[in-house]
């Protein structure tokens, strides 16, 4: 029997009426001077009512949404505020979707509202497709009778965007280093002529870090909206014999088989091809490393006469919580710092190439993510 609460899948979606959310507002807007105090902060600071919905902002949120007052955003939740692509998924809002449950904001204000104070740190992809990285502080406050939680928002993007560039920039430029050392060490130790079967693979090491190098670059340009786009004419078949190539040597596929089904079709189309090269190699890394010693990533592509789809499969199934944050960047199963991977895969595809990313994960398919691209890129972008 229903308890006539409204449904959710994870935070309670009630919400206070507009009424009381004016008066709740009102009351917090009469503090002159704490208002004078929050108004210098940098940082965005909200006080939410129990129903996690807004009644006080300071200045730091009103320039961020380009607002002159506030009173037109009482009663909306953090997501919303922020435009949270989730925050729209659902029609309780913020807070009461399925991704909701791996948002650290969220689960702070939570326990803000239960007396406890807490530090989370917060993913955000916005409907216009940019990512945000906040840490947010979550204290709880009492007034009036009421229970409420202030809510301090930081924008650690750059701290985040520096750390992850270190790291997986040099995590793999090492790995390649590392290998191309050895190779190189060879050329100390045995007979000229014994070392033509490693020139292929000397080769492809070294390019594989001017590949590092260069995608790292191009992320960043990407994401700055600096980032130049030059349509040419691709094929397939070919882009996708260059890119398993690619892995011939690479120490991520060690152990593990890159393979073209043989149904993989050749279809000519325009597109940007070092950035489609960038969102398939991703794709194929993310697939290696996702296999078993002993298994094997297959690439495939085929048209429908108006799109070319391109499908790495690997035999894994994803956990449901990592399906939730797949593409949230910053976000990794392999550890603090790594996660650009995915990431860099959707916002390529979709702001640069106008295409689409996506995946199916179940136990006994496996994980087959699937990038979908128009047969003609425009040549003004």
């Amino acid at each position: 029997m229903s308890d006539g609460r409204l449904p959710t899948e994870f935070a309670p979606a009630e919400r206070a009426s507009e009424q009381e959310v004016r008066d709740q507002a009102r009351r917090f807007m009469s503090l002159s001077l704490m208002r004078r105090f929050l108004d210098v902060l940098p940082d965005i600071f909200l006080i939410l009512n129990e129903q996690r919905q807004a009644v006080f902002s300071n200045q730091a949120l009103l320039t961020l949404l380009g607002l002159q007052g506030c009173e037109q955003d009482w009663g909306q939740r953090p997501g919303e505020l922020l435009h949270c692509i989730h925050a729209g998924a659902g029609c309780a809002g913020c807070g009461t979707t399925e991704f909701c449950r791996t948002c650290g904001a969220v689960r702070a204000i939570l326990s803000g509202l239960q007396g406890i104070a807490d530090v989370q740190e917060c993913r955000i992809i916005q409907e216009t497709g940019d990512a945000l990285d906040l840490r947010v502080w979550a204290d709880p406050l009492l007034m009036g009778g009421e229970r409420y939680t202030t809510l301090c928002v930081r924008d650690i993007g750059p701290e985040k965007r520096r750390k992850a560039l270190e790291r997986i920039f040099l995590h793999d430029l090492l790995n390649s280093a590392v290998g191309l050392q050895g190779f190189t060490k060879l050329l100390k130790e045995v007979n000229l002529g014994d070392m033509e079967e490693q020139k292929e693979p000397a080769y492809d090491l070294a390019s594989s870090m001017l590949e590092e190098i260069r995608a790292q670059k191009d992320l960043l340009a990407a994401e700055a909206h600096e980032l130049q786009v030059h349509p040419s004419t691709v094929n397939s078949l070919d882009i996708l014999r260059e890119v398993a190539g690619a892995f011939n040597h690479h120490l991520a596929a060690e152990g593990r088989r890159v393979e073209i089904a043989p149904g993989a079709q050749a279809v000519d189309f325009v597109s940007a091809r070092t950035l489609l090269r960038r969102v398939l190699i991703s794709m194929v890394k993310n697939a290696v490393e996702a296999c078993r010693p002993g298994e094997t990533a297959t690439l495939t592509c085929a048209s429908d006469g108006k799109e070319i789809e391109f499908r790495v499969h690997n035999p894994a199934c994803m956990p449901r919580d990592v399906q939730l944050q797949v593409f949230q960047r910053s976000f990794s199963t392999k550890g603090a710092g790594r996660g650009l991977g995915t990431y860099s895969m959707k916002l390529l595809s979709e702001r640069y190439l106008k295409g689409s990313v996506s995946f199916t994960t179940t136990p006994d398919e496996g994980t087959t993510f699937i990038a979908r691209y128009p047969l003609t890129l425009a040549k003004d972008l």
